[in-house]
Parts: structure tokens; C-alpha cells; sequence
């Protein structure tokens, strides 16, 4: 999974602009998101029609005040530039329940 570097909204605009993209925000000290973590392999695989990106909320903070992520781990998922779909909250996420989200999009 790519990491994003920091960037701005427009920049993330540009990022998913073209394709379908599932982003992943995480951060390092998050007990959850290193919960979900090892079982990201196996949902990138799964659902191989996306790009994951992954995205570190501390780098990230102002993106995640822009697309209203307070909490992590979440998901947003994008078809050429366009939201399709959010995972958005602060719970501990199972893969199957990242895979049912997934697969309702």
C-alpha cells in the first residue's frame, strides 16, 4: 500500500482523480488502526478493482479536518475523483467488517 505524503485537499483531489482508490487513515500510535493493519494485504488483494492509500492522520491533520475524519482507523473510497463511500469513525474495525463495507459500495 502507498503511503501518501502530506498534501493538501486539492492535491488529494488530483491523487483520485482518475481510477477508484480506497483511502486507509492510520496513525502510529493507534491501538485500532495496528489492530486492522496486518489484515490490509488480504483486503488490498481482495479487492484488487482499488488503490489503497494509506494516510497518516498526524501528517495529514488537515486533511482529516477537511474530509471530517475524527477518528481512525477509517475509510474513504473514491471512483475517479468522486466519494462513493466512508467508513468514518473511531471503533475498532474487523476485516470483515472492512470487507462488508467494501463489498456494499
Amino acid at each position: 500500500m502507498e503511503q501518501l505524503p502530506k498534501m493538501t485537499t486539492d492535491e488529494l483531489t488530483t491523487r483520485v482523480s482518475d481510477g477508484k482508490y480506497m483511502l486507509f487513515f492510520s496513525a502510529g500510535w493507534c491501538p485500532d488502526c495496528a489492530f486492522i493493519k496486518p489484515a490490509m494485504p488480504d483486503i488490498e488483494a481482495e479487492f484488487s478493482d482499488y488503490t489503497f492509500l494509506a494516510v497518516d492522520r498526524d501528517e495529514n491533520i488537515d486533511l482529516c479536518v477537511d474530509l471530517n475524519v475524527l477518528g481512525i482507523p477509517s475509510f474513504i473510497a473514491y471512483d475517479h475523483g468522486k466519494e462513493i463511500g466512508r467508513y468514518v469513525n473511531k471503533d475498532r474495525k474487523t476485516k470483515e467488517q472492512v470487507e462488508d463495507f467494501v463489498n456494499a459500495l
